[in-house]
């Protein structure tokens, strides 16, 4: 199955969607109305690489701070409402770049109508979200269980009421907990529509659990052809979020320009601190922007050998370690002076 091309939608200065690249998104655990910290949390998860960023709205001083918010940010702002419609028009009056709703929770058809017509006057997108924890009663009934069958006729009900009032600027997004069920539900749900989709496994956990079970359910489903913009949902910092999804998307084929750290898994031969070697490497390239393999390995015994593939390596020794480029080793560097020289030829790299 694959999805060549899904329509276009605009949110903000982004388009997903229709070949696009797979957008980063992330959500603010910061109180919105509180705006000092709720902007330098979103300009910390730029910097990480966040393209989209989503912020709870649950009370009228949230929606009004959206104004400030969105003078002092670069990336698209996407309002979380639940519940209150009124949310929905003041977060939008407020300048927010889309809203995600379910329509099923907002209330009646004219508030429905209210929101759906504002949305369409500014031209801003309207994610609909449907959970497996929050699937409406008679379709659990209907089916016996929460079933990715169940997820997707929720959400093309939606759609549907929104399709009647009279707009299609429309992203959708269905999560479970479950993996499988998460996945089986977006394989049903892209034969159906053409409207782009946010992919995610929601209340995935941890960052221990939450990367596993994020890393297998968007694996498939993006090896797939599925999915316009992702969230790993991790219990946690969203900055650990926004890294996932890049290794996620990197390790797919599906972004370019970052580096990716490959290391050992260390054994008796080695004689170096090789843990926090490899980690403070990874933290290093963060802010490199390159489109590299970079090998960290803990014996010189095979660690040339092993490194042969990436484009630039250490190895690991009594004391001192091998700096490697392309499988040949260029020189012998004291263990202390290892990442220093590593970062050094990342910076003034040429690829020769």
């Amino acid at each position: 199955m694959y999805r060549e091309h899904t329509r276009e939608i605009r949110v903000g200065s982004r388009i997903i969607g229709g070949g696009h690249p797979i957008a980063i998104q992330s959500m603010t655990n910061t109180k919105t109305e509180n705006v000092p910290a709720t902007v330098a949390q979103i300009l910390d998860l730029e910097q990480a690489g966040c393209e989209i960023i989503r912020s709870a709205v649950p009370n009228m001083a949230a929606a009004e701070a959206f104004r400030e918010i969105r003078k002092q940010i670069h990336i698209p702002l996407v309002a979380d409402i639940h519940f209150d419609y009124r949310l929905a028009l003041a977060a939008i009056e407020n300048g927010a770049d889309a809203i995600r709703i379910n329509p099923g929770n907002i209330g009646s058809i004219d508030r429905i109508r209210a929101v759906v017509d504002l949305a369409k006057a500014r031209q801003i997108p309207i994610r609909v979200g449907v959970n497996s924890g929050s699937l409406e009663k008679e379709i659990v009934q209907k089916y016996g269980r929460v079933t990715a069958e169940g997820l997707v006729e929720s959400a093309l009900d939606k759609v549907r009421i929104i399709e009647d009032l009279g707009y299609d600027q429309l992203v959708i997004s269905i999560k479970s907990s479950d993996v499988l069920m998460c996945v089986r539900a977006h394989e049903l749900i892209a034969q159906q529509t053409d409207y782009p989709l946010h992919v995610g496994i929601t209340e995935a956990g941890t960052v221990y659990s939450g990367n596993i079970k994020s890393a297998v359910g968007l694996g498939i489903i993006l090896y797939e052809g599925i999915g316009d913009t992702i969230r790993v949902s991790l219990t946690g910092d969203p900055l650990e979020e926004v890294k996932s999804a890049r290794m996620i998307l990197k390790t797919l084929g599906l972004r370019r320009g970052t580096i990716e750290v490959v290391s050992c898994p260390t054994c008796g031969r080695t004689n170096i601190d090789l843990v926090d070697l490899a980690n403070q490497v990874e933290q290093m390239v963060q802010g490199i922007p390159l489109d590299l393999k970079v090998a960290v390995m803990g014996c010189v015994v095979n660690g040339p050998g092993e490194a042969a593939e990436a484009d630039i390596g250490i190895c690991g020794g009594q004391h001192e370690g091998l700096l490697i480029r392309h499988g040949k080793v260029i020189r012998k560097v004291p263990e202390n002076e290892l990442l220093a020289a590593l970062e050094d030829e990342l910076l003034n790299w040429t690829g020769e």
